[in-house]
């Protein structure tokens, strides 16, 4: 009778590993997800719940042909970076925030390390000087929205989010990043689902309604807004959720449905039915104040932002007189920002929801001075300099994909003397940053900003400089310039 042996961990000199396999590591380092890399076999491995300078056993979970992944099963020596308990039970089993094991100054400093990682890969950006990364003013419960898959049954309804490469659905509970108010509606949608019998939609049968949760707090008001997206109209199920909903955390001010029937990653639909008077929520940063509505665009981190905004507005060196162009401009957080000490804002953004959201909070606002235009970047920039105006200060802050290289030799042809750039990826941001220096604008300094504590991601804020031409550079008189250079003796004294 054959006896079942247990596992082992397969040694490098061992036959070739496969899915499953146990596997001892030393981790060098980070990559740009927040997973550990060390080498086993030759291979680089990424490894989930692993910090460097640990060794690890780890259970392979993809082996090919270039890198392999795998899941921590044991810390076998710890970190002094890693945390002795961390404020998260499901770490280890959910993969949203990779570095909630990590001390939050380590954290900082691997931030600012990444950064510097990528914008160092270009010789014209040597110079630039990267600072050390601005914390979040809250580290816990910062996140001010959701957007959330819905899966299970009435009976047993589970929210949370897609495990990595996966259509599992991780439930999230109570998540610790997510802002208080967010994890009770979470909980009280859950009871609703089973209380009122709302059929959760299965991807794989195409049956059910229910799909995606998506949750809005507003900081300024307490008061949050609800919207359940589901495949169709369906008001009687989705009107007794909402009102359940409301009776449990009468902190929702706004319910609505979203009717989204396509089978894409796309959450939201193009279609809102309200279940409430009110149809938006009211934040402010800074002293301005914006209108939310359920598909606007609005940073999930206020204090983050508040910190971004800041510095922009620092950074821009305004003084009442200037032209400012905002790419990119979303429903106007930074132009309306700015507003206040430029002479007139342009702002630019091909999503015309947003704009209308924009041009509302401008009138919400009672600021005059700001324009918005929805189109495409590059045309109306080209326009607004073919009508004469002439940009000082152009703010770019694209998606993570970056700018198309067209975009900015438009904005290098309208010939701002600064340019700031607001990034929500470093490897786009380092790219982006030669090719303005290719067209005459020089990185002055580069500074990291924690948005999104206990996960990789970081935003980045540049400052560039137009360079003057090499016959436009101030120079010497000719006499100066000719003028042998004075040796120097002993002491240093001209001679």
């Amino acid at each position: 009778m054959n006896k079942k042996r247990p596992q082992k961990t397969v040694l490098a000199a061992g036959p070739s590993p496969k899915r499953g396999d146990l596997i001892e590591l030393a981790v060098t380092a980070l990559d740009e997800d927040g997973n550990g890399i060390g080498i086993h076999d030759s291979t680089n491995v990424h490894v989930t719940g692993a910090l460097p300078d640990e060794r690890v056993r780890a259970r392979l979970t993809h082996v090919g042909k270039k890198h392999f992944h795998a899941e921590t099963v044991e810390v076998l020596r710890p970190s002094r970076a890693r945390l002795a308990q961390t404020p998260c039970t499901r770490t280890g089993r959910c993969d949203g925030c990779p570095l909630i094991v990590m001390h939050y100054p380590d954290q900082l400093t691997w931030k600012r390390t990444f950064t510097e990682r990528q914008i160092r890969r270009y010789q014209t950006l040597g110079a630039a000087e990267v600072l050390a990364t601005l914390p979040s003013p809250n580290q816990l419960h910062y996140r001010n929205s959701a957007k959330l898959v819905v899966s299970g049954t009435f009976r047993r309804p589970v929210i949370g989010i897609y495990r990595r490469n996966s259509h599992q659905v991780m439930d999230i509970g109570e998540c610790p990043l997510h802002h208080p108010l967010i994890n009770r509606i979470v909980a009280a949608v859950k009871e609703g689902i089973a209380k009122c019998k709302v059929q959760v939609y299965n991807p794989r049968t195409g049956s059910g309604i229910l799909r995606y949760l998506a949750i809005r707090v507003s900081e300024r008001t307490g008061t949050a807004m609800a919207v359940f997206v589901t495949v169709e109209r369906n008001y009687n199920e989705i009107h007794h959720l909402a009102k359940h909903l409301q009776q449990s955390v009468p902190q929702v001010e706004v319910v609505a449905q979203n009717v989204n029937p396509s089978e894409g990653n796309v959450i939201l639909g193009q279609r809102d039915y309200f279940l409430t008077r009110p149809h938006a929520l009211t934040e402010e940063l800074g002293g301005i104040r914006f209108t939310i509505s359920p598909r606007s665009f609005f940073q999930v981190n206020s204090g983050g932002a508040r910190i971004i905004y800041e510095t922009v507005r620092q950074w821009s060196n305004l003084t009442g007189k200037e032209t400012v162009v905002d790419l990119y401009c979303g429903i106007g957080g930074i132009a309306l920002f700015l507003a206040g000490t430029a002479r007139e804002v342009h702002g630019i953004e091909v999503v015309e929801a947003a704009v209308s959201d924009a041009e509302s909070n401008a009138r919400l606002n009672r600021i005059h001075n700001c324009t918005f235009e929805a189109g495409d970047a590059a045309g109306l920039l080209e326009e607004l300099v073919d009508d004469g105006e002439r940009p000082d200060l152009v703010v770019l802050n694209p998606p993570r994909k970056g700018c198309d290289a067209g975009v900015l030799k438009k904005v290098a042809a309208a010939g701002p003397s600064r340019i700031i750039y607001v990034s929500c990826a470093p490897a786009t941001l380092a790219r982006d940053l030669d090719i303005l220096a290719g067209l005459g604008y020089a990185t002055r300094r580069v500074q990291p900003v924690d948005m999104f504590p206990q996960t990789p991601h970081v935003e980045n804020i540049a400052l560039l400089i137009k360079e003057l031409p090499r016959h436009d550079r101030l120079e010497p008189p000719a006499k100066e310039r000719n003028r042998p250079r004075a040796h120097r003796n002993a002491k240093g004294g001209a001679v």
